[in-house]
């Protein structure tokens, strides 16, 4: 009896994939359909389905010509070569094309050991798959879809990776850089707004001088074009009556998570520590700040993070413990703890103290100063989230300026453009609707 194979993530079923499906019955006594699993979809594809893993396999099961349908844990096939070892394993030719091409090569290699084949299948492209495959987007782009994925990331993976942006240019590098590494596809898993980076893009100072709705129209910015989740710099907060409205502002708009840090007064960057002034606010104060933002919520998906100043202002270990576990107790959905120094010890220290009393609460760390530190280590100290505040702007001003300084030297643009991403590159970037 000779088995035919394919994987589905799908919430719809279009045309595309009954094709499959009938090319399958066509060379196969027995077809079985994968069901790609929650957590393989969170850890390869860094989304999170909108319908569960019992409804999928049910519309799978309603295909005609499906024989069997299976839950898939690997999204390299692993699992489903050394059960099944299918004779025939089908997939659209769109896995030809980067980074699926290390999934279909890896697939192929595995079922010549015993004689089997990939079946590529000419993507079926129709204005009805176009419109399914947008509104299967769109979907994701929802906020009573995208708010929640956060928490079920962090629920899924022992650590998550979160990029800066402040654009919906930058957005869109952030939610498409894909790498493959070790038999599996790194990305990121959500977006920082980042106060620093949203108003130097407007050539401010980072002072909370950009107001609220300005920032608000980063967000949609970002939020039209992009499905991650994001997590938002609310810099102090604002006054406790103001915050309230931001948290439910934050919330109706999609966003996953607000950081707010313990300091109150005029706002000036951390990294400056102790070379300018700076007030953190009073532990009850702030706790004060948590438990009203929490009250505010409308759903348990939407996360108020905590971030701790103690360390970056010197005050030490202990303080920035009791405030920790004060935080929690106000409410308090994670902790984020801050450091300049170049090293990590102080932050090490702070999560295996953290950790040895709270084994829960998500710890999150921004590890601009102390960047030597590997992801993996800081998972081993209990960390859950990294977020990587402002790298993508640091980036990009460095080379405008070169590029400008070059121009205006030569006189023309010639020396210039080997360090220029393409017009085609960008067009392909930006996804069209029409």
């Amino acid at each position: 009896m000779k088995v035919a194979y394919t994987c589905f993530t799908t919430e719809l079923i279009h045309a595309g994939h009954i094709n499959i499906i009938k090319e399958a019955c066509k060379i196969a006594d027995k077809v079985i359909i994968g069901c790609l699993s929650d957590k393989a979809i969170i850890t390869y594809e860094k989304t999170i389905p909108t319908i569960s893993e019992e409804e999928r396999i049910k519309l799978y099961n309603s295909i005609p010509g499906v024989n069997e349908v299976v839950i898939q844990q690997d999204a390299f096939y692993n699992d489903i070569i050394d059960d099944i070892k299918p004779d025939f394993i089908l997939h659209g030719d769109n896995w030809k094309e980067t980074p699926m091409n290390s999934i279909r090569s890896h697939v192929k290699n595995r079922l010549e050991e015993y004689g089997g084949a990939v079946i590529d299948v000419p993507y079926t492209y129709t204005e009805e798959v176009r419109k399914i495959d947008l509104l299967l987007r769109e979907k994701l782009s929802m906020p009573e879809y995208r708010r929640k994925r956060l928490k079920k990331v962090i629920e899924m993976c022992s650590l998550i990776k979160i990029m800066e942006a402040h654009s919906g240019l930058t957005g869109l590098i952030v939610e498409k850089t894909v790498v493959q590494k070790d038999g599996k596809f790194e990305q990121f898993d959500g977006m920082w707004i980042s106060s620093l980076c949203d108003s130097t893009a407007k050539g401010k100072p980072d002072i909370e001088l950009v107001d609220m709705t300005s920032r608000f129209r980063t967000i949609d910015d970002i939020m039209e074009v992009t499905t991650k989740p994001i997590i938002f710099d609310g810099d102090t907060g604002g006054l406790t009556e103001h915050f309230v409205y931001t948290v439910r502002s934050l919330e109706r708009m999609g966003v996953s998570a607000v950081i707010i840090e313990d300091k109150k007064g005029l706002k000036k960057n951390s990294l400056f520590g102790n070379e300018v002034i700076h007030t953190q606010a009073d532990k009850p104060e702030f706790c004060e700040k948590i438990s009203a933002g929490k009250k505010a919520q409308l759903t348990d998906d939407f996360m108020i993070i905590a971030r701790i100043e103690s360390l970056i202002l010197e005050k030490g270990m202990k303080d920035a413990l009791d405030r920790a576990f004060a935080y929690v107790e106000a409410g308090a959905d994670g902790i984020m703890i801050h450091s300049r120094r170049k090293e990590a010890d102080e932050i090490l220290e702070f999560c295996d103290k953290f950790r040895s009393k709270d084994k829960t609460t998500p710890i999150v760390v921004v590890p601009s100063s102390f960047n030597a530190i590997t992801e993996e280590e800081l998972a081993e100290h209990g960390v859950n989230i990294v977020i990587y505040a402002n790298q993508l702007t640091r980036a990009a001003f460095p080379a405008m300026k070169s590029v400008c300084e070059d121009i205006l030297y030569n006189h023309r643009a010639k020396e210039v453009d080997d360090r220029l991403m393409s017009i085609n590159e960008i067009i392909n970037l930006i996804d069209e609707i029409v």
